[in-house]
């Protein structure tokens, strides 16, 4: 004869197997059964976009002989001592049945204990009395007084900072010739980072992708997504670009592919501002267009539709952009106090900027200047010009590799748009500090004008990428005889905010 904890343990295993229904409700809309379990909290992989669930039913809606009876009839006492017996992710996971189930897996009782029992300083055996004295230890607020929820926000949170904590020694290395952290890859490893996108449709319903292909470089991450089933481009408003990762980690056994995972926003576009002035460069397959900062979104050319996204992140701070927002506020970067330059009378000296140009993991350009330098007052439009390749200096011009052009596929089609590529660039201060990092999407134009130097005599060209820290401009010269590129002038363009003066 089963005991009441047995008999409690089969109706649970019987509720669960109720239960297995796709766990959905992280792109619900607002309104339906579908419900989010928590700001930055999805519980798993989503359904294909449009993809339809209903539960097995007999006559009149009743349910079919074969299920147990339904949990939703069940009273709220009862489920509440069911969902006691669950884990985190358990919880996390039945919070995106539909609303009831989210208010009854936020309960504070519940979360106090799973978050006392995970990182009280004196640990227990899991039994109720035990984990009740810690409860207690670390019940600062009453619970009867914390709105619903959080526990579960705090020890979510809890989980994440410990995941920062372990990739703080990871990312401390810096690259000698980047001066970024030189083990980004392994960091990504550990963290199980990936990235999505959500497209939203104007009426609110969302479409959430997963990224196909990744390319890393040491400045870079290139994250591509494509697929047969986009929804229609028209009816779409914007595209969150989001990090993932697990929520619970046991290292070094990889996480687990629909675990529940937490989502910060890297970045959020306006699919309106696709226009004929966004658009860098085309092939006879598809067009290609520019979303600041560093989105590529490629449309077909017969209907307009989308063909792939393609998104260019810096390594720069990439870890925690990725993992330390929310699911609707970026995370913010904290000002970097800047030494006062000790000898401000000579302008800015001691930079340094290395340039990566490429395209699917093929480099048409590679290069580091170091000890640049400016005269006081050398500024234009509000910034500090830096020459880095002087014109007149032919000592200093460098050829780009191979013919330029970025690489595209799809899992029906590829090609290639030539004259465009991937520009990554980092500028380290006199201290050795990144200044300014920045990866985008750039193309060749023609030049407005052509180089005076006679031995010039093929198609001149220049290239332009500018945020709001900066701006770096390229002039190219084609040479017939050698029929490659040359890099001819190259100028920087610092923002004078936070220059050490």
């Amino acid at each position: 004869m089963a005991t009441g904890r047995g008999r409690l343990l089969q109706r649970q295993w019987l509720g669960l197997q109720e239960l297995r229904l796709p766990l959905g409700g992280f792109g619900a809309a607002p309104g339906s059964d579908g419900f989010r379990s928590g700001p930055g909290i999805e519980a798993g992989a989503s359904s294909a976009p449009g993809e339809q669930h209903a539960r097995p039913e007999g006559p009149r809606g009743s349910p079919c002989s074969d299920c147990p009876a339904w949990l939703d009839s069940m009273p709220s006492e009862v489920l509440l001592q069911i969902l006691s017996y669950l884990d985190a992710a358990a919880l996390l996971c039945v919070g995106c049945v539909n609303r009831r189930f989210y208010h009854l897996a936020n309960d504070n009782f519940i979360w106090i204990r799973i978050y006392s029992s995970a990182f009280s300083l004196k640990r227990y055996n899991w039994r109720v009395d035990a984990v009740e004295e810690t409860a207690e230890s670390v019940n600062l607020l009453s619970v009867e007084d914390t709105e619903a929820g959080y526990w579960k926000k705090e020890y979510i949170i809890k989980q994440i900072s410990s995941l920062k904590e372990a990739l703080v020694p990871v990312l401390k290395p810096v690259n000698q010739y980047t001066g970024l952290p030189a083990k980004t890859k392994e960091a990504l490893r550990m963290s199980g980072l990936g990235w999505v996108i959500i497209l939203e449709e104007k009426s609110g319903k969302e479409y959430i992708m997963e990224h196909v292909d990744l390319y890393m470089n040491d400045s870079s991450v290139t994250i591509v997504w494509y697929g047969k089933n986009w929804p229609c481009l028209t009816t779409l408003s914007t595209l969150d670009l989001c990090g993932v990762t697990p929520v619970f980690r046991d290292w070094p056994k990889p996480p687990t592919k629909n675990a529940p995972r937490w989502r910060s926003l890297v970045a959020r576009y306006s699919l309106s501002d696709i226009a004929d002035s966004t658009a860098i460069g085309c092939d006879r397959l598809v067009r290609i267009f520019r979303l600041d900062p560093g989105l590529l979104v490629g449309l077909w050319k017969r209907k307009e539709e989308l063909a792939f996204v393609m998104a260019n992140l810096h390594v720069h701070h990439l870890v925690e952009r990725s993992i330390l927002g929310s699911a609707i506020v970026p995370y913010e970067l904290l000002p970097q106090a800047r030494l006062l330059d000790d000898s401000p009378g000579y302008g800015l000296h001691g930079y340094q900027l290395h340039v990566d140009m490429h395209s699917s993991g093929v480099f048409h350009l590679c290069s580091t200047f170091h000890n640049l330098f400016t005269n006081k007052g050398c500024i234009e439009n509000g910034r500090v010009k830096l020459t880095v390749i002087h014109f007149q200096n032919s000592t200093e011009h460098l050829p780009l590799v191979g013919e330029v052009g970025l690489s595209w596929r799809t899992d029906i089609a590829d090609g290639c748009v030539k004259s465009c590529s991937i520009m990554d660039v980092t500028v380290l201060d006199e201290y050795g500090k990144p200044f300014w990092c920045f990866s985008s999407p750039v193309c060749m134009r023609a030049s407005p004008r052509p180089p005076d130097d006679p031995h010039f005599v093929g198609q001149t060209s220049c290239i332009d990428c500018t945020d709001t820290a900066g701006a770096l401009h390229m002039e190219l010269a084609w040479i017939k005889e050698t029929e490659e590129h040359f890099v001819v002038s190259l100028v920087l363009f610092l923002g004078l905010a936070g220059v050490g003066r």
